[in-house]
């Protein structure tokens, strides 16, 4: 089914986004900001320069008192907060910051909105699970994290069902876009590396299942307007693991194949652990939504590798591109890794439009 016209009833304004920091959070304000002008507030951390605006806040999650401040100026009717510390190895090593950030700032939302009462949509990950169940995780599994950075955010779930039934929770997996400093998300990270010759070593036994940042951000939308509460897993249908999303990366871009390294988890040593096959079943959100919310990522089945040394092959996806040489030199590989409804712009590569049906799933 197609979802219904996009329409600006039922969500509640004026809206709160945390999180600008990172990948969803960051594209989440924006396309929110572009349907309701002027009513959308985003909230990124004091000292952080990459996100600038009339409507962008700074302050930080662990400052109640900030917040406190910003829900008696504002009265924000509804909070998307998508603030979580993901850096595994750090939150290892300081497991009271992850805490301090990925705990006690939900608990701080909630106290500052107090007698408000906000409409109250969060995102978690998959990383709640540890991956022993080998994939296929529904909603009504326990969870088992084996990360501290897991741990956390399990606990800020249960917390924030425990003090508001009504609110939502959407399971996440790889936002796949960029971020606003360059380097916070998966994209940015692995071709951050290829882009300076420098080695990325990539698991090929943590399995996940990445999703279009630009679904993801309407699957927010979703859940802000509909009385949606409880946990739903949001992940995309296509199953990846880190090395492969890493050989899409490579042979995408055009870059050296010698870079990419992939190893199992048992080599990675014991700080940070590494989960498994932590894929999400998201069947009950796209029952709830009426329609399947994700493109698969990559869109285009002739970018999934098919093999170990799949990245290693240099001839054209499309024979129309054997001219261009790689698709970074052809300025498309945000087009075909980050923006898949913008495939058309690429006037020269028509092979490359994306159909229109698949437009429509995500409500382009």
């Amino acid at each position: 089914m197609e979802p219904e016209p996009t329409s600006r009833a039922g969500v509640p304004l004026p809206l709160l986004v945390t999180g600008l920091a990172g990948v969803a959070g960051y594209h989440a304000f924006r396309w929110l900001s572009a349907r309701y002008p002027g009513q959308v507030f985003g909230l990124i951390p004091s000292r952080n320069p990459h996100v600038r605006g009339a409507h962008v806040l700074r302050g930080n999650i662990e400052d109640r008192a900030c917040l406190e401040t910003l829900f008696r100026r504002y009265e924000f009717a509804a909070v998307l907060d998508t603030v979580g510390n993901c850096a595994l190895k750090p939150c290892e090593l300081e497991p009271k910051i992850a805490w301090m950030i990925n705990v006690e700032g939900l608990k701080n939302i909630l106290r500052a909105a107090g007698h408000q009462r906000p409409r109250i949509v969060r995102l978690s990950v998959d990383l709640v699970f540890s991956g022993k169940k080998e994939g296929g995780y529904v909603e009504e599994d326990p969870p088992d994290p084996v990360t501290v950075y897991g741990k956390t955010m399990a606990v800020a779930e249960q917390i924030l069902l425990d003090t508001d039934p009504t609110a939502c929770i959407l399971r996440i997996s790889l936002p796949m876009g960029r971020s606003p400093n360059g380097h916070a998300g998966a994209i940015d990270w692995i071709e951050s590396r290829f882009a300076a010759g420098r080695p990325a070593t990539l698991y090929l036994d943590e399995i996940r299942t990445p999703t279009y940042v630009d679904c993801l951000s309407r699957v927010c939308w979703e859940a802000l307007r509909r009385p949606m509460s409880g946990i739903f897993h949001a992940g995309g249908p296509v199953r990846l693991s880190l090395y492969q999303i890493g050989q899409i990366i490579n042979r995408v871009g055009g870059y050296d194949p010698d870079l990419l390294f992939g190893i199992p988890r048992r080599m990675a040593g014991p700080i940070p652990p590494r989960a498994g096959n932590v894929t999400m079943d998201s069947s009950k959100l796209a029952r709830t939504l009426g329609y399947e919310p994700f493109l698969p990522w990559p869109f285009d089945r002739r970018l999934l590798p098919t093999d170990r040394d799949w990245h290693r092959r240099r001839e054209p996806f499309w024979p129309e591109l054997q001219s261009v040489g790689s698709l970074r030199d052809a300025g498309a590989i945000d087009k075909l890794l980050c923006q898949p409804h913008k495939l058309e712009e690429i006037e020269s590569v028509n092979v490359l439009r994306l159909p229109r049906q698949l437009g429509k799933t995500c409500g382009y």
